[in-house]
This record gives C-alpha cells, sequence and structure tokens, in this order.
C-alpha cells in the first residue's frame, strides 16, 4: 500500500509548473571571464549562462535540450564560443554574448572541446581527426586545430596532446600536457603521469596575429616550468605575458598559484581553499581571476582576497520528475514459476512477472532503487529478490495477498516484507526444492541458510572461503532433496583456479569435489541429484597469454549404477528393458509414484567421485551456458562454431550434435517439469522445448516509472557504497569516505543530466587518490566517419585532399596499390571538395559503406575509384608506428637487435611478441621488449616467463646445430621501455622485470597502477564506474604496488620537440644501452 502511494504522490508532482528560482545553485562548471572582467559565462545544467562578475541574476544564453558546455569568450567579448552536442556529436559553436541563435563551426563527427580564442579571433580547439604525418609519438590522442569564425576548414596546430593552453601576444604558448591515461579528475597523487605546464616559444618571430597561422612544431623551443611531482594545471598568462597562473596540488588541495615564464622556479600561493579542489581558471586583461570552487564561482585578484559570486537562476524545470515509460526488451535476469507459467525478469532494476502465454506484465517494485536476484518460492506465491535499499543490498520477498490467487501476472494485492536483518549486505536469495530454507550471500560471500518458518539461520560457509570480484559471481545450488549445496570454492587462495564444492545442510561438512587446479565453475545438479555437470578448462586449449581457455563439460556421478547407467548404449538399455521382468517394472513404476510425491532422499559417494567422470562434449570450444536433460539424453549447450554463439543439442546416446538455433547466447532456466527451457539474452527470451529443441519466443511490455533524480541518488549512494565495501585497501588510504559522500552530495539537487552527474561521480572517486577509478558516461551520437587510410598534407591549401602517405592495408591502398603521396582526391561521390571549405561531412556516416573517391594522380587525368570506407585507421597507424620502430633499431644496430611492441596485456598481444622474437628475430643478439602505451590486462608473468630463459641445451644432430632448449624462450638479452603511460598490468611487469634481475629498464617513471579493477554498469546502462578492488603486494617490499612507482635504470624523457620531429629518443637510447651491453660482453 505505501508502494502505491508513494507512486501516485510522484505522478502528481510530474513536471514542475512553474520557473524554478535557484539563488544559490550550485556545480556551476567551466566559468570562463569576460576580457574587461565584468562578466563570467558558466555552464549550469547542460546550459551556458552569463552573470556579472559582481554577482545577481544569470542570463540564459543557450536553452537547447541538448548539452552545451566549455563556454569561452571572444576577445573583442561581444560574442561565446561553446560546445554543443545539439547536433549530435560534440561540436563547436559561437553565439552572441546576448543570446540568440548559435551558429555552428565544426562538423567532425567527433567530439571538439574549444581551449583557447586567439587575438585574430579564431578558435583553438582540440579533436583527434587524424595526427600529422611526421608526428613520432603513439597514435591516438588527440590533436589541436584552429578554426575561424566562419566555420570552413580547420588548420592543424599541432600533435601533441595538449589538454588546455594560453597564448600572450609575442605567440607564447603555455600549456598543460597529457602523458598519459589517467582519470582527470584524481586528486592528491603524486606520480610520472602528473600534468606539467610547459612554455612553448616559436623558432620564428610570429605572433597569435600572424596571418601565416598559428603552430606547435618541432622547430620551436619547449621548457617544462613546472617541476612539483603532483598535478599542476590549466595555465592563464597575465596580460603582461610573463606572469602566469596555474593549478597545482603542492598544498594537498588544488588551488591557484603565481609564477612567470622569467622566473619559473619561482611560485606563490593566491588561493588557500581546502577540501574541494579549484577548477577552471581563467583571467581578465585587467587581472581578475574567475575560478570555482565547492560547486560555485568565485573571483579574485592578487593581493586581495578571493570573493564569491552569488549567483540567481531563474528557469524553467527542464527535467521531468516522473517520466512514464515501457519496456519490452532488456531484461536482466531471469526465474521460472514452479509451474512453468510465469517467469519473473528485471527491467532497469524493477521486478516484474510476465505470462508465458501471453504477453500479460504485472509490475511487482516500483522504486528508483535497484533490485536482482530473483527466485520463486515452491508454490509459485512468493517471489524473492534482493534489493539494495537505504544504504544496504537484503533479501524482500513479495507474496500474493489473497489465497485464491495463484498467478503474480493477474492479481491485484501483494504484501512486501524484508526477510533479512536490516543494515547487514545479503543478497543471492535461493529457496530450497521443500519450500522450507532459504539460502543467501551475507557480505558477498558467506553462504548462509535461513529457516523460512522459524527465521532460524546457519552459516554453511565462511565469507574466507571465497572471493568476489564481480557481485553476483559466486553462485551455489541446492540438491533436489534439499540436504545439500553446491558452491563455487576458492579455500586456500583458489581465485585463480576456482574449485566446486559441496555442502551437507545438516552437518555443515564440506567438500571439495573438483581439486584440479584448473578454473571449474558453473555447475549444475543432474540426474536428479546422483550426479553434478559443470565447465572446466582442464581438457580445451590455453591461451597463450594468461587470458582464458577452451572449454569442455563434464558429468561427476555421486552414484554408481547411475554411472554404469549413463553409459550404456541404445542396444544395452533395449537388452536391459527385456531382461526386466514384469515385476521389477511394477516396482519401478511404484517407486516412481513415490518419487513424484516425495524427493528421493539423496546418498552421495563422494570417495568414488573421481573415477566418476565423464566428459560430455567431444571437442573444447567457447562455450555459453549448458543444460542436460534430467533423463540424462540431451546436453544443450552454447558454442561458438562459425561466426556466432549458437545453441546446439548432443543426443547423449548417438554422439550426434546438431545445431538448433543460430546466434542464441545466454543464461539458461529450465522449467521444473524439464520440458522447457527459457532462455535470456540481448535479443530476448526464447522458451526452448527439451524435447525437440522447438524455439519460440516470449513477449513482455513492462510499464516503468523513470524518476531520473531520485535514480541518479540511488546510484550515488550505491557507489559510494561499492566503495566503502570493497576498494582493496580496507582503510580506502585513510581518507574520510564517509565526509566525502556528505560533501558531495549536496550537489546532487543541482544536476539533470548525466555529463554533470558523470563528472561528480568522479570527482568524488578522484579523492580516493587511486588508479582505475572514475565514472564513465557512455554517448552514443550514432554518427560514424568513413576513413580511407591514407594521411593528409596539412600544409596544402589548395582544392582536393593531398595524401601524404596511404597507409598499408588501408581502403586506398587496397582498391589501387598505385596510388601514391602527392595524388589528390577532389570530390567524394561526385562532391567537389573546395580549397578552404571543411570536408567531414561527405564521409559523415559513410563508414562500412561504398563510396566513390575521384582521384587526380600526378601527371594524370582525374578517374574513380570505388572502395568502402573503414570505421578507423586506429590499426593502420598502429602497425606504421611499431614498423617505423622496428626499421628504426635495425637501422641503428646494423641489424643485431630486435624490436617487438607489447600492444596491450593479453593473449594477441602475447602470440604476436612470441612470434616475432622466436621467429623472424631469433637470430637478433638482443631485443627491445615495448611496453609504452599499454592499457594493460593480465599478462606480467608470461611475458617475464618468456624473457627469462637461459639455454641449457643445445640439439645438435651429427654436428649440426639445430636448436636450443629451452626453444620456448628468449634466452639472450632483452631490455625493457617504458613510460609514464603504461598502465594497470603494463606497470606490473615492468615490476616483475627488475624484482627478477631479468635486464634493464629505459625510459620514463611507469606509475604504480597494478590494481584490478571492477568496471560496473549501473542499472542506468549508459554509466560505468570502476572500483581498484584486487591490489597487488610485492613480496619484497611488503606493500601494495598501487603507488608505488617503478623506477627506470636507464632515465630519458620523449621531448616535444623530438617527437613533433619524428624522433624516438628513448628508442635510441635503448638502442645504444643494448649496443654497448653486448660489446661489453665480447670483450
Amino acid at each position: 500500500m505505501k508502494k502505491m502511494i508513494f507512486a501516485f504522490c510522484a505522478l502528481i508532482a510530474g513536471v514542475s509548473l512553474y520557473a524554478a528560482a535557484d539563488s544559490s545553485p550550485l556545480w556551476l562548471r567551466k566559468n570562463s571571464i569576460s576580457p574587461d572582467g565584468t562578466k563570467i559565462a558558466f555552464s549550469y545544467q547542460g546550459d551556458i549562462y552569463i552573470v556579472d562578475a559582481d554577482g545577481g541574476k544569470a542570463q540564459q544564453i543557450t536553452t537547447n535540450s541538448a548539452y552545451d558546455t566549455d563556454p569561452l569568450w571572444t576577445p573583442d567579448g561581444k560574442n561565446i564560443v561553446f560546445s554543443s552536442y545539439r547536433e549530435k556529436s560534440k561540436d563547436i559553436f559561437i553565439t552572441s554574448a546576448e543570446g540568440g541563435k548559435p551558429k555552428r563551426l565544426t562538423d567532425f563527427p567527433g567530439n571538439e572541446t574549444p581551449l583557447a580564442i586567439l587575438d585574430n579571433g579564431k578558435i583553438v580547439f582540440a579533436a583527434n581527426i587524424q595526427q600529422d604525418a611526421s608526428y613520432g609519438d603513439f597514435p591516438g590522442n588527440n590533436q589541436l586545430y584552429t578554426i575561424s569564425q566562419d566555420g570552413e576548414r580547420p588548420e592543424m596546430v599541432t600533435s601533441l596532446p595538449i589538454s588546455s593552453l594560453s597564448i600572450n601576444g609575442d605567440g607564447f604558448v603555455l600549456y598543460e600536457d597529457i602523458k598519459g591515461y589517467e582519470d582527470p579528475f584524481r586528486k592528491h597523487h603524486t606520480s610520472s603521469v602528473t600534468r606539467d605546464i610547459w612554455l612553448y616559444r616559436p623558432s620564428e618571430a610570429k605572433t597569435a596575429k600572424d596571418e601565416a597561422g598559428f603552430s606547435i612544431n618541432g622547430k620551436g623551443t619547449f621548457t617544462k616550468l613546472s617541476t612539483f611531482i603532483g598535478e599542476d594545471r590549466n595555465p592563464v598568462f597575465a596580460a603582461d605575458g610573463d606572469t602566469f597562473y596555474y593549478l597545482s596540488e603542492q598544498d594537498g588541495t588544488s588551488n591557484i598559484y603565481k609564477s612567470s615564464i622569467s622566473a619559473p622556479d619561482k611560485s606563490e600561493q593566491i588561493t588557500f581553499e581546502k577540501g574541494n579542489p579549484v577548477r577552471y581558471i581563467s583571467i581578465s586583461d585587467n587581472g581578475i581571476l574567475s575560478y570555482s570552487f565547492d560547486g560555485e564561482l568565485y573571483t579574485v585578484k592578487e593581493g586581495e582576497k578571493p570573493s564569491k559570486v552569488n549567483v540567481s537562476i531563474i528557469r524553467d524545470g527542464v527535467e521531468r520528475e516522473l517520466n512514464k515509460t515501457s519496456f519490452s526488451s532488456g531484461a536482466r535476469d531471469l526465474a521460472v514459476s514452479p509451474n512453468g507459467k510465469e517467469i519473473a525478469i528485471i527491467l532497469r532494476g524493477d521486478v516484474y512477472v510476465t505470462s508465458v502465454d501471453y504477453n500479460t506484465t504485472k509490475r511487482i517494485t516500483n522504486t528508483p532503487e535497484q533490485e536482482r536476484d530473483l527466485c520463486f518460492s515452491k508454490d509459485g506465491k512468493t517471489l524473492y529478490y534482493s534489493s539494495e535499499r537505504n544504504g544496504h543490498w537484503g533479501i524482500y520477498a513479495t507474496s500474493l495477498s489473497e489465497k485464491k490467487d495463484k498467478y503474480f501476472t493477474y492479481t491485484i494485492k501483494m504484501e512486501e516484507k524484508l526477510v533479512t536483518e536490516p543494515g547487514q549486505t545479503c543478497f543471492q536469495p535461493s529457496v530450497s526444492p521443500d519450500g522450507k530454507s532459504l539460502a543467501f550471500l551475507r557480505n558477498r560471500t558467506e553462504l548462509v541458510v535461513k529457516d523460512i518458518k522459524s527465521g532460524k539461520e546457519k552459516s554453511l560457509l565462511p565469507a574466507s572461503s571465497n572471493y568476489s570480484y564481480s557481485d553476483g559471481d559466486i553462485s551455489f545450488a541446492w540438491s533436489p532433496d534439499s540436504r545439500y549445496i553446491l558452491s563455487d570454492y576458492q579455500e586456500g587462495g583458489g581465485w585463480n583456479n576456482n574449485d566446486i564444492a559441496v555442502i551437507d545442510v545438516k552437518s555443515g561438512e564440506v567438500t571439495d569435489l573438483t581439486e584440479s587446479g584448473y578454473s571449474d565453475s558453473n555447475f549444475r545438479w543432474a540426474l536428479k541429484g546422483h550426479a553434478m555437470t559443470w565447465q572446466s578448462d582442464r581438457a580445451g586449449y590455453r591461451s597463450h597469454g594468461s587470458w582464458g581457455a577452451q572449454e569442455d563439460i563434464y558429468i561427476m556421478f555421486f552414484d554408481g549404477k547411475k554411472y554404469r547407467d549413463f553409459q550404456r548404449d541404445k542396444e544395452d538399455d533395449e537388452i536391459a528393458q527385456l531382461l526386466a521382468d514384469e515385476k521389477e517394472a511394477k516396482e519401478e513404476k511404484k517407486d516412481s509414484a513415490k518419487a513424484e510425491k516425495k524427493e528421493e532422499k539423496l546418498v552421495l559417494d563422494l570417495e568414488n567421485r573421481k573415477d566418476r567422470i565423464i566428459r560430455l562434449t567431444g571437442f573444447s570450444g567457447h562455450l555459453g551456458d549448458y543444460y542436460l536433460t534430467q533423463d540424462g539424453s540431451k546436453l544443450y549447450y552454447v558454442s561458438r562454431l562459425e561466426k556466432s554463439m549458437d545453441l546446439c543439442m548432443l543426443d547423449v546416446k548417438e554422439g550426434n550434435v546438431k545445431v538448433v538455433a543460430k546466434g542464441v547466447s545466454g543464461s539458461i532456466y529450465p522449467s521444473d517439469d524439464d520440458k522447457y527451457m527459457f532462455i535470456l539474452s540481448g535479443r530476448g527470451i526464447s522458451k526452448i522445448s527439451t524435447a525437440n529443441g522447438s524455439s519460440e519466443s516470449i513477449s513482455f511490455t513492462g510499464e516503468f516509472d523513470y524518476r531520473p533524480a531520485q535514480e541518479r541518488e540511488y546510484i550515488f549512494n550505491h557507489v559510494w557504497k561499492q566503495v566503502a565495501e570493497k576498494f582493496y585497501d580496507p582503510k580506502i588510504h585513510g581518507i574520510d569516505w564517509e565526509g566525502y559522500r556528505t560533501t558531495y552530495a549536496r550537489f546532487l539537487p543541482y544536476i539533470n543530466n548525466n555529463f554533470d552527474f558523470q563528472e561528480l561521480l568522479s570527482e568524488m572517486l578522484g579523492e580516493l587518490n587511486g588508479s582505475h577509478t572514475g565514472a564513465r558516461y557512455f554517448y552514443r551520437s550514432g554518427l560514424s566517419f568513413g576513413t580511407l587510410g591514407v594521411l593528409y598534407d596539412n600544409d596544402y591549401d589548395g582544392d582536393g585532399l593531398k595524401i601524404k602517405e596511404v597507409l598499408k592495408g588501408g581502403p586506398i591502398y587496397i582498391a589501387d596499390p598505385e596510388i601514391k603521396a602527392g595524388d589528390i582526391i577532389t570530390a567524394i561521390n561526385g562532391k567537389p571538395i573546395k580549397a578552404g571549405e571543411s570536408w567531414y561531412s561527405l564521409l559523415e556516416s559513410k563508414a562500412g559503406e561504398r563510396i566513390m573517391l575521384t582521384i587526380k594522380k600526378k601527371g594524370k587525368k582525374e578517374e574513380e575509384l570505388f572502395l568502402e570506407a573503414d570505421y578507423s585507421d586506429s590499426e593502420a597507424m598502429y602497425k606504421r608506428w611499431v614498423e617505423a620502430n622496428a626499421a628504426k633499431v635495425k637501422e641503428l644496430s646494423g641489424g643485431r637487435l630486435a624490436y617487438v611492441h607489447v600492444e596491450g596485456m593479453n593473449s594477441d598481444s602475447f602470440r604476436k611478441v612470441f612470434s616475432d622474437l622466436l621467429g623472424k628475430y631469433r637470430n637478433c643478439e638482443a631485443v627491445i621488449v615495448d611496453t609504452r602505451h599499454n592499457g594493460g590486462g593480465w599478462l606480467h608473468d608470461d611475458l617475464a616467463t618468456l624473457l627469462s630463459g637461459e639455454a641449457y641445451i643445445r640439439f645438435e644432430p651429427r654436428g649440426q646445430y639445430a636448436s636450443t632448449e629451452p626453444y620456448n624462450k628468449w634466452t639472450k638479452p632483452s631490455c625493457v621501455l617504458i613510460g609514464e603511460d603504461n598502465y594497470s598490468d603494463a606497470s606490473g611487469f615492468p615490476y616483475v622485470y627488475k624484482t627478477l634481475g631479468i635486464g634493464k629498464l629505459i625510459g620514463a617513471p611507469v606509475p604504480g597502477t597494478m590494481t584490478a579493477v571492477w568496471w560496473e554498469n549501473q542499472i542506468d546502462p549508459t554509466l560505468v564506474f570502476g572500483i581498484p578492488q584486487v591490489g597487488s603486494v610485492g613480496i619484497k617490499e611488503g606493500r601494495y604496488l598501487e603507488n608505488l612507482q617503478v623506477e627506470p635504470d636507464v632515465l630519458v624523457y620523449n621531448d616535444p620537440a623530438s617527437v613533433l620531429n619524428g624522433e624516438d629518443r628513448q628508442l635510441e637510447t635503448a638502442v645504444r644501452e643494448m649496443l654497448k651491453d653486448l660489446d661489453n660482453k665480447q670483450q
């Protein structure tokens, strides 16, 4: 009844009927002060506002429903440049400072962010379009471009990754660098990847006003001005062109500091804010600084105290409090009722029950919180589920109120109650087959059984027996007679090779059934409890690098007779049937009738279990879920046979396999009578007959009350709670995590979109000073950009696109290998490309489509070329970079040294390294192993083992050298290239390599980020956040490797000028070091 009243109140609340007045709005961000210092532009709730610098009522400049942000003033103070998603992707617009219709300036279907505006009015913006052909660093980062206020074709500024910049009147550039990946809102950390302030001086006497264009290139001079090992960001020049202000965490919190390019070693703290960081500083011509702090705007002038800008905003309540919608797809969980007539599902965190035969769907819960883990009672009149309410996961039960009611889908009255104790973390309810007990997990891994009638609880498996990486990854299952429970089992450090245990519910005795040392999982009771089926990788081909293996389905028998009977073929079955006398047949029929009334009590023969194991699948594969019918005649399983995952059926007696349904994947839920299986997948719910494999779709329509503000509040508290319970360090780095919840929760009422909400979550998570965290909002524009597989000549200013380089394997290379550098693309799909005009729209949404290019080759007439545009050039650019490095090493070393790059810490990358090392490079004297620009995975031990080989045998038939043992390891010298952007396991491998003394580390220091993360999807599927929850403790140091920086043996940085000129000083140093070591060894 309470829920019905709540739903009614939410309905009548609906939409705000009047304009809302916020006298003290919070979460005012991306502020920019006007050139004369009188006004401040800022972003609030996805729109751009302007307020007097002295405070007052803010004027709303943009009103589009799309998200608008990043406002900048033009130098004359008349216009505002900003970014917006109003054309689906993030583009740059310009509008009058008085308001009005904005003009679109960029049309690349990616993400363009304005960073600065030059004196000549051109806008400097960041976007990942295409790096310059001469750039020597790793591909894939943003570049800088300029564009005029008339739009037209952008001009490249630099391929250097730059986060923010400021330009003085002499054309000198202050900029904040980007060395590698880390969440931009991470706080308090000191490592090599933190941002620094650089000064760029052009080589020629050019200023930003020059017609020749604004450029940051390798001909100029670069000087790193900041020396603090933490974050230094957001530099802005003062009017004198020498003084500059920037943000730094030198005092533990991000504050404003003052320095100068003439004396960068001297700095002075300007603000002394505590708690929250200062963000987004900008400066006026008369020296007034504006910034955002604690969700509000401030100004400060040197020598004066900061002044809060009191802002008042009057605007319509654009976000509905309640949105009524419906879902006919997207179910996340499923349970089948005992009679098979209903199925329960989860839709965006709410519980529904739908009819199997009709589209009738009943909503069971209606909360902004999350429900999951469905289970029916024995009589089907109670539905159990987990729900996170009041800050805790608990198990709830909703029951039919009227005795006459049999189905949830047609009932009117229901009652809900909390089954577990308040304040405990409990989920995954499972009712015993006899209906008397409820099993569940407490604190994620402790297995508990509760007597439903008396409420008495019994702990069966302590929390220390398992580790839960992601909620729901620990499984358990009741035996048909309710006397035993199968469970995952990791006792004694078996996290990486899970076992399966059986627990006697009455005695509490635990028996590890598998003890295999492999990964055993996804178990089910089989043959009415006389056996267990499960999946294992013990016989499948294992990955060549720590990442999974092929699996099989096995069966283990707890009954010798059932084991023998199961192995009989059809002929044996017929003979056994003929030999059975009439009395035996009658007894069998009598016993069967008794069994239907009362479940047979199982007696498990566990002593001989390992002698009664059968591999059911004839060949290993990449398997999904499976189900063996209770008579043991058919095994249904999901397997990747060709391109898709398919549902297959194995006739156990005949050994024949056939595909029942193609393109099917997901979890399998059998009905109690064994007649049907329900498969839940991303494509919907399917009902499969176990008799013949016939399939039908189950349709549903669930009415849903979407309360965006309440859902965000739930997600916020859920994120906070997950960190409190799962962060790898139980002390959470000694911070006041409870206090930070209070600090950031106050902003929730002022946020109405996921762009801002993602930043709020990231700001809070950034307080952890941990890697692998922060929130992500996966905005999908639906747009693509067709790439052609060429690099363009950025110096060319004529009609068409001049090709600077053709990428190997790209669309143009494949379509016409005769096309070379210097050839010009004059038209796309018949539309001419004019000088100075943007051409990106010609390839918008053309990825994967067949297009026509008009190309003019040197000395020839125009010709037409048909090809299929690609989705990205990233793979071709990566191969280009690796091949260039390998060629450079070969040239510098005279062929003595090999070069391999480890793209990721995964099997594919390992196979490439293995193949190159022991194949084409086996005759080289040493190898440079490049791990820079690697985002991680799980490969540290494989790489260390590969590189630590020591020769102990030479095979020489009749004196001829054939090979060396070990033949599968590199037995020669090696060194490892490292950098600031080695992340996760790519930071762990250098630590292992150095700890084991395999060779030298060369390059820049590596931040300590070796933790395992769980990126958790939220009930809003566009939101995800990370928890670094498995810490790696170095045995030698006796501490976590998180935040333990790995120092190189040979320190060398790639400076900005060198990479812009196509150089790689780290690589060149590695060649010199290895040659020196080889020469010294030969002496």
